[in-house]
């Protein structure tokens, strides 16, 4: 059966998103800001969900609909078969998110949409009360602008907990960003990576599992695999894939930062993510790293001074690397900053600049190649 995925992104990450989708064999897609449409099957949910390295989330789309009051609302969300989806015993958690709408108390949209599904599956089961004992169903009730769409969260916790960070200590760097920032380096396997503040080591790892061809959802489970309508076949097969297409690295990644907790964790999770034999991570003060060898690139996330360090510890760290990376044949660097001067404090103007998002901070890829 056809469906149509909803996969969440970070602002700024849609075309990294769309590339990974379409290496994956599927291209009837259309993409919208911070999120992509895609047309598959049982099998694309699967092998979407543990591929996916700069994805989000993927939801199910169930409707889309007009709303201009609850009353529209209530019909939209009755004319999904919910009985195709839920269990008669499921436990519902609905989402709202209202923005630039008639509607915008979330609180009544929640009620309103839950009303729908209750009043329809008592009807389908023929039951007087659902009790609400199974599985939990996550449903995402989306209004902008008047337009409602509802959808079915396939992946449970967000796709980028991909279950080797434990610990990761303060500010740390999303891992579907850190797997961009690798991605938009377009770095070759026999290049020299290193992070000279790798913190907990998610770069480090990220490129790691982007060098080995690590599926960074191997080892994690989604919502969706609880799904009576999808077989459980459809996801063995897709790990039984996934496994399949592991590969051994050639070139190391190297990871450094001042900080020993920092490296103590960053080995652990390497070890964890499977790819500790690709990583070496040391103790060491940036201001002592020497670029060594004729060709490298550094791909980092210095300290941003709101939650680390204070802003002129920060500062000091952006104006030290103008000495620390001088320019050099064969180097590139892909800087992660929010920093609106980074440029003027590191001396150099970048070769390009990419406004991407960690968490809710605005920040800017800066890439000197």
């Amino acid at each position: 059966m056809k469906y149509t995925f909803i996969i969440q992104c970070k602002l700024g990450l849609e075309s990294v998103l769309a590339k990974e989708i379409r290496d994956l064999g599927y291209s009837d897609i259309s993409v919208l800001n911070g999120e992509i449409e895609v047309k598959g099957d049982d099998t694309c949910l699967a092998r979407l969900s543990i591929w996916l390295r700069t994805a989000e989330r993927i939801l199910l789309k169930l409707t889309a609909f007009e709303a201009y009051d609850f009353d529209q609302l209530f019909e939209g969300a009755s004319d999904v078969n919910w009985s195709d989806y839920l269990p008669k015993d499921a436990k519902i958690r609905i989402f709202p998110k209202c923005i630039n709408s008639k509607l915008l108390s979330g609180r009544s949209v929640q009620s309103i949409v839950q009303k729908a599904i209750v009043e329809q599956m008592k009807k389908k089961y023929k039951i007087s009360w659902m009790p609400e004992t199974g599985e939990e169903y996550k449903i995402h009730v989306d209004i902008i602008k008047d337009k409602v769409v509802i959808s079915l969260d396939s992946s449970g916790a967000g796709l980028h907990k991909r279950g080797y960070r434990a610990h990761a200590g303060e500010a740390p760097l999303r891992e579907t960003v850190a797997a961009a920032m690798a991605l938009l380096s377009n770095r070759k396997p026999e290049t020299p990576l290193f992070d000279p503040f790798c913190g907990s080591g998610t770069i480090p790892i990220e490129a790691a599992m982007i060098g080995a061809n690590i599926a960074p959802g191997l080892n994690r489970v989604f919502d969706a695999e609880k799904w009576h309508f999808i077989s459980k076949k459809v996801w063995a097969d897709a790990r039984k894939e996934a496994k399949e297409s592991v590969k051994p690295m050639k070139m190391m990644i190297y990871g450094s930062d001042i900080d020993p907790s920092m490296i103590v964790l960053a080995k652990k999770n390497a070890k964890k993510a499977g790819v500790n034999e690709y990583t070496e991570f040391s103790v060491k003060d940036f201001e002592s790293f020497v670029m060594s060898g004729d060709r490298g690139m550094i791909i980092t996330n210095p300290p941003y001074g709101e939650r680390l360090e204070d802003i002129d510890y920060a500062e000091k760290m952006i104006r030290s690397m103008h000495k620390v990376l001088p320019l050099k044949r064969d180097w590139s660097y892909f800087i992660l900053s929010p920093h609106p001067d980074f440029e003027k404090l590191f001396g150099r103007r970048a070769t390009k600049n990419r406004k991407l998002y960690n968490g809710k901070i605005k920040c800017y890829l800066r890439s000197y190649l």
